[in-house]
């Protein structure tokens, strides 16, 4: 035997420093900072970029994993490491479940539901959407024996309905000049029409953008930029775009749209308003965006049968 086997004194092989065995706990806290922060310098390969983006949000819950971690290797500088990610988040996120809005008299509701096709009880779902009290209620997936559904029973609450394929407006007020919006899918899946409320004309779009799918966003992001490209030439000053729009608040993807109207989730809102799978809603693919106007609330609900739940939002 050697003298270390043998002699009772020997301390054995030492071990990492409490500095050095958080070093990688702070490195990976300073990476997820970094993602977080940069995420739309990842590059947009195979969606890879848009799926980072529309996760973003969960990103956070590494922080609290890293920061157990840190106290459990008792080590002060991963835990001061994992603040870097916390402000981080909380800079980008916090501030959606802060009071928002302008407040004031709303004189102008609306709602967008996707209704969900081969949904068993649409007359459920447009009920509960219309017991909210909008004014205008624009819809997606309403194919079939679901228009006739969705149409009986919103027609004496909502005498005014413009429709296009499988999206539809119903509105309290009348309605002109609506017709098909090309968004190069082959098929028009979208609609613009103009509503005469009392306080003078809106013109309304209720879109349906093409499907995103792990590795292949080329359709979803082809139809964002024809509907940008449609908004931008309209001369409306009052305009709202409501629909499912495939594409997640922050979704890179989504830029083309919020570049030129504003959001009324973001403006008016509370949380970050997700509303797939209705369930347990991971992800916004529904919006509410606008320009003309001024957001005073806005809100998700809840409503049976459908996949998605609802998007609501007040303007004065």
């Amino acid at each position: 035997m050697t003298a270390s086997e043998t002699n009772p004194a020997d301390p054995g092989p030492a071990l990492p420093s409490p500095r050095r065995r958080g070093l990688f706990l702070a490195l990976t806290a300073v990476a997820l900072a970094a993602v977080i922060a940069g995420h739309r310098l990842i590059p947009n390969i195979a969606g890879v970029g848009s799926l980072v983006d529309s996760g973003l949000p969960f990103l956070g819950l590494g922080i609290p994993v890293l920061a157990l971690a840190a106290l459990l290797r008792r080590s002060r500088v991963a835990l001061l490491a994992v603040l870097v990610p916390l402000v981080v988040w909380a800079v980008m996120f916090g501030t959606a479940w802060l009071p928002a809005g302008a407040g004031g008299t709303v004189a102008l509701r609306v709602a967008s539901q996707n209704l969900r096709i081969g949904n068993p009880d649409p007359v459920a779902t447009v009920t509960a959407l219309a017991d909210t009290g909008p004014d205008l209620i624009g819809l997606q997936e309403v194919g079939g024996e679901i228009q006739g559904s969705a149409a009986g029973a919103l027609r004496d609450r909502f005498p005014y309905r413009a429709a296009e394929s499988t999206v539809a407006l119903w509105s309290r007020f009348p309605i002109r000049d609506n017709a098909g919006v090309d968004t190069g899918m082959g098929w028009n899946r979208a609609l613009r029409a103009v509503v005469e409320t009392p306080q003078g004309d809106v013109t309304v779009y209720v879109v349906h953008l093409g499907s995103a799918r792990a590795g292949d966003t080329a359709t979803r992001d082809h139809t964002v930029d024809m509907l940008a490209t449609a908004l931008r030439q309209d001369p409306a000053q009052r305009l709202i775009v409501l629909g499912d729009f495939n594409t997640a608040s922050t979704d890179r993807a989504i830029s083309p749209l919020t570049d030129l109207l504003a959001d009324a989730q973001a403006d008016a809102g509370r949380g970050l308003g997700f509303t797939w799978p209705a369930a347990l809603p991971l992800t916004r693919p529904d919006h509410v965006l606008y320009r003309g106007l001024t957001a005073a609330s806005a809100g998700v609900v809840r409503t049976p049968a459908s996949d998605h739940r609802a998007v609501t939002a007040g303007f004065r």
